[in-house]
């Protein structure tokens, strides 16, 4: 089944997303559904010097609302829509899942009309989002605000964990759904016969890991032929995707959620 429309003109976008500039973090779950549909959207903290001042009064600790009287985001990503919210003013979303469940209805990333499949997208969303998490905390299982050396002794600890037990569980759960799905996706879609927010996220996902643990995915490649041998590559063939990927808009890992130490690696 073909892909999602090329990108559309970058102009007059309904859709802005606020993300931490530089870095494809959390933000990425959210840029990549609109990549793919070719859906128009501002990266705003990337493309205007405004940016991370308007990002900053969107999660001021001070705040009770903003100025369209949206309740205080939390974090980033925060996805600002414009004229969809009451009285014409700007919508704004925070938390990736709510974001994601928001978004992947109106740009045909989700099943329409069958509420069954749209929670199938979900939990599998949601599961690569905990896998995310847990990632993170291979390098900072003690505290956020901590530096990295300050707690390497228990990352390393963490990490020889999370590849011998946390990775195999997620991937052993993905490589089944995919085989479950096969008949439709092919290898290609997690639910379905065409591209969701589930397959997205999960792509991302995976990427992350390729850049943080690139031993360790090399070493199980073999062990999931569907999510890595298939899955994997032809997601990055998926018209509007590879566009997306070989442009300035894809930005590199760096200090973010993947970080690549090598001493925790495999």
């Amino acid at each position: 089944m073909s892909g999602p429309a090329s990108k559309k003109q970058r102009t007059m976008p309904q859709f802005e997303l606020l993300y931490w500039p530089t870095m494809p973090g959390r933000g990425e779950f959210i840029r990549l559904p609109l990549e793919a549909t070719g859906v128009a959207y501002n990266d705003v903290c990337n493309e205007q010097k405004s940016g991370m001042g308007q990002l900053s009064k969107l999660i001021d600790s001070s705040s009770t609302s903003d100025s369209d009287g949206n309740p205080v985001a939390f974090a980033p990503p925060v996805l600002r829509v414009t004229g969809a919210g009451k009285d014409g003013t700007s919508l704004v979303i925070h938390q990736t899942p709510a974001i994601l469940a928001y978004l992947a209805p109106q740009i045909g990333m989700v099943p329409e009309d069958d509420a069954g499949a749209a929670a199938y997208v979900a939990q599998i969303a949601l599961t690569a989002l905990d896998l995310n998490n847990e990632t993170h905390d291979t390098h900072h299982p003690v505290g956020v605000s901590l530096y990295y050396e300050d707690q390497k002794d228990e990352a390393l600890k963490k990490a020889k964990d999370f590849r011998e037990n946390r990775i195999p569980k997620f991937f052993s759960y993905f490589e089944r759904v995919l085989k479950g799905n096969e008949k439709d996706g092919k290898g290609q879609y997690l639910v379905g016969d065409k591209l969701t927010y589930a397959d997205t996220t999960v792509w991302q996902v995976l990427d992350g890991l390729y850049f943080a643990f690139p031993k360790e995915i090399a070493a199980r490649e073999k062990e999931y032929p569907l999510l890595i041998g298939s899955f994997y590559p032809k997601f990055k063939q998926e018209k509007g995707i590879k566009d997306y990927l070989a442009s300035d808009r894809r930005l590199p890992y760096s200090m973010g959620i993947f970080r690549h130490y090598p001493e925790l690696d495999r």
